[in-house]
């Protein structure tokens, strides 16, 4: 907020010059030029100064100020999401509706814009992934719980061969992203109102690693390994980075897995929630996910 009032003071020089700033009131701002120095600040400090005036609430309406806020290809990412696009939209109206959490593709996956960067952020459901053997039910069951953006997750209770896999084509703007798989060891519920973690069938990840995989079609592959080993906490586990390039109109296909298919002892008492695809430079907010 400091630097976005920084901009706002010098933009305010810049429009008049030397003069004493005290002297003339910000309802004498042309609303031209209030919308150059809003164009200056994020979305979420524009917002707060169109409460200052009616000249601030008009200028923050302009589309030019929304139109450097939106992703690139924000035509694309709203046809992704809707199966169109609509129009007669304010350039605002689309930055809001984007800066919501929008499910498509049957609710498993969830997809927005963050509303200090812009950058995309994309969830995919365990729902969206192929888990192997998720139809047994000697395995796998879908537990409900609120711990999840999709109001369930797939807890594995004992198993031998442990194997998830997906994808997303999705037109992601150019930026460089982390995709994460969003697990817990133990199996969640309530008691008396509260939540809790039964680690109970927590067994065999502290045997051999997990290892994590991603890969997309223009040739980028990472591949790492680790023990899971923080039972009652969800935590992100790293599957790895990918760049996504600037060229337009086109989306970019990833590719992930998760696999420990080491068959001398069994595994289990795990849920797996979500794969989360987040802008690198945003991953500190991975916590609010």
């Amino acid at each position: 907020m400091g630097s976005g009032f920084s901009l706002f003071h010098n933009s305010l020089s810049s429009c008049y010059g030397d003069r004493d700033l005290l002297q003339p009131g910000l309802g004498d701002l042309p609303e031209s030029c209030v919308a150059l120095i809003l164009q200056n600040l994020d979305p979420v400090e524009i917002c707060r100064f169109s409460k200052l005036n009616k000249a601030f609430h008009g200028a923050s309406w302009a589309d030019f100020v929304w139109e450097s806020k939106l992703p690139p290809d924000y035509r694309l990412i709203l046809e992704k999401i809707l199966g169109g696009f609509p129009e007669n939209l304010r350039k605002r109206d689309i930055f809001t509706f984007l800066s919501r959490v929008n499910s498509f593709d049957e609710g498993n996956k969830k997809a927005w814009v963050d509303k200090r960067t812009g950058g995309l952020c994309l969830c995919i459901s365990a729902k969206g992934l192929s888990i192997t053997g998720i139809d047994d039910r000697r395995y796998w069951s879908h537990i409900p719980t609120d711990d999840s953006r999709f109001s369930s997750v797939a807890y594995v209770q004992q198993i031998w061969w442990f194997q998830v896999d997906g994808e997303i084509d999705f037109p992601f703007p150019a930026g460089t992203y982390s995709v994460y798989f969003r697990l817990q060891l133990g199996k969640p519920g309530k008691r008396f109102g509260w939540r809790v973690c039964d680690t109970e069938q927590v067994h065999g990840w502290n045997i051999k690693p997990v290892r994590f995989q991603l890969s997309t079609e223009d040739g980028q592959h990472s591949s790492s390994q680790c023990m899971l080993t923080e039972a009652g906490n969800w935590s992100h586990y790293h599957a790895g980075d990918l760049v996504v390039g600037k060229s337009k109109n086109s989306s970019t296909k990833i590719k992930f897995s998760m696999t420990q298919i080491d068959c001398t002892h069994t595994k289990g008492g795990l849920c797996v929630d979500s794969v989360v695809v987040y802008p690198s430079s945003c991953k500190d907010r991975l916590t609010q996910i």
